[in-house]
């Protein structure tokens, strides 16, 4: 039996650092030296697979019942960036490390973790057909792939049907790749008081979803080596976007304030108050308004890009291995187990359970992995009763094909930050377009030559 030993421990918040000139420490394996085939034993430290769900321990349950000779120590805290560049640095190198995607590029440009092509290979896994091409994207570099990812939970749009027909506007009206048509909508929508918005016709979300909107009306982010672009010309269409729908209800500032006063996750919530027409969300999200679905009226329709056609983007979770693992070939076995379609349909049965005895719907479970999503679509997403909160969870499964990935960078995390503070600096008018994505291509240039020197 696999042993799981909980380690807790209190950590400061994420900071991503640079090391230059880093190797792997632990005097453990590298890329070449690793025997993938080899049978999996020993202890396994596992870092990173934090606040275990039902989901989550159902597929750490499976993996212990597929390796029975492998002793897994589970280091549940969060991955925090610093400590991991200090760790490895040390020597005290965990085996699996499980973080956001947009760190796993910085990590292989340093050599900080293993190239994931040889253990899909001793496995008979193609990871273009197993995942989601663009998933895999996300985490591909030079040409190889250096994590194995799970997750991918794309965005669409939840519309609020009872403040839609209050203003006598379509579903259709809520058409991102046709401004005007958008705008309009907007407007019979939008209230306010003393000129503070009380309700928003449409919250793009536009600094925790600025990629979707700068992709999706025909930008780039980085180009195919990973060298960042933010300041491509193409990049100000999605933010004079964004510009013309904060303007339309009361500026950025106004917006954001009202925004951030949601009681999102609450009874009060935006939908059951009544506060938005519309609003970008992720496919997470049905699963917080499922509780409210007597008191509510929501249907969802995709993002469009500019060509009008459905459109997503959205990041997730991967493990690596990093370089200097001491088991570097159960680490391959076990990442291959908890990923596997079979581990995926224990977790659907697990959370199936789940929704059985909290009366919840099941939205299904958005695995990065097409061949698992269909699975537990076919097996436990039945007709809830609800014919329009039923669209809402159709429309996410609709989208999932459309993806497109961030873009692999050595910088990823701080192209996502430098495009955020341009996107706010544009919005609150302390900068043009242009102006906030030069500055922010600088210092993510900045960035990028020192991980990759120069």
């Amino acid at each position: 039996m696999i042993r799981q030993r909980t380690v807790v421990a209190v950590l400061g918040a994420a900071s991503l650092i640079v090391l230059t000139g880093c190797g792997g420490g632990g005097g453990g394996a590298t890329a070449e030296d690793v025997d993938f085939g080899a049978e999996p034993t020993g202890a396994l430290s596992v870092w990173g697979f934090e606040n275990a769900d039902d989901v989550g321990q159902a597929r750490l349950d499976y993996a212990e019942d597929q390796l029975s000779d492998v002793e897994v120590e589970l280091d549940a805290t969060a991955f925090d960036a610093q400590k991991f560049t200090t760790r490895i640095a040390s020597g005290d190198v965990p085996d699996v490390v499980q973080m956001d995607r947009r760190f796993v590029t910085t990590y292989a440009a340093q050599g900080l973790v293993l190239p994931m092509d040889d253990c899909f290979a001793e496995h008979d896994v193609t990871p273009d057909d197993y995942w989601y091409p663009f998933v895999v994207d996300d985490v591909r570099y030079e040409d190889q792939v250096w994590g194995v990812p799970q997750f991918y939970q794309p965005p669409a749009i939840i519309v609020n049907r009872a403040v839609l027909d209050e203003a006598g506007v379509t579903n259709e009206e809520i058409d991102t790749s046709q401004p005007d048509v958008l705008l309009e909508a907007i407007a019979k929508v939008y209230q306010e008081s003393g000129g503070v918005p009380s309700r928003l016709g449409f919250d793009p979300v536009a600094t925790g979803q600025a990629p979707l909107w700068i992709l999706g009306m025909g930008g780039q982010l980085t180009d195919e080596d990973g060298v960042p672009t933010l300041d491509d010309p193409a990049n100000t269409a999605g933010i004079e976007m964004l510009q013309q729908i904060s303007d339309a209800q009361g500026g950025f500032a106004e917006v954001k304030s009202f925004t951030d006063s949601f009681d999102t996750f609450g009874d009060q919530n935006q939908f059951v108050a009544g506060q938005v027409g519309a609003q970008v969300n992720a496919q997470w999200y049905p699963n917080v308004l499922s509780p409210y679905v007597d008191e509510i009226d929501i249907q969802a329709v995709p993002f469009l890009d500019s060509e009008g056609n459905p459109f997503a983007v959205a990041g997730g979770q991967a493990f690596v291995i990093p370089a200097g693992a001491e088991n570097a070939a159960a680490a391959c076995d076990w990442l291959i187990q908890v990923t596997s379609e079979d581990a995926w349909m224990a977790a659907a049965e697990a959370r199936a359970a789940t929704r059985e005895a909290d009366g919840g719907i099941n939205t299904g479970l958005f695995t990065g992995s097409p061949g698992p999503d269909q699975a537990i679509r076919e097996q436990y997403v039945v007709p809830s009763g609800n014919e329009n909160f039923d669209q809402v969870i159709q429309t996410y499964y609709d989208v999932l094909d459309y993806g497109q990935s961030f873009g692999s960078s050595p910088v990823g995390q701080e192209i996502q930050n430098e495009l955020n503070n341009a996107v706010t600096a544009a919005l609150l008018g302390d900068k043009t377009p242009e102006e906030a994505l030069a500055d922010a291509q600088a210092a993510a240039m900045r960035a990028y030559d020192n991980v990759t020197g120069g």
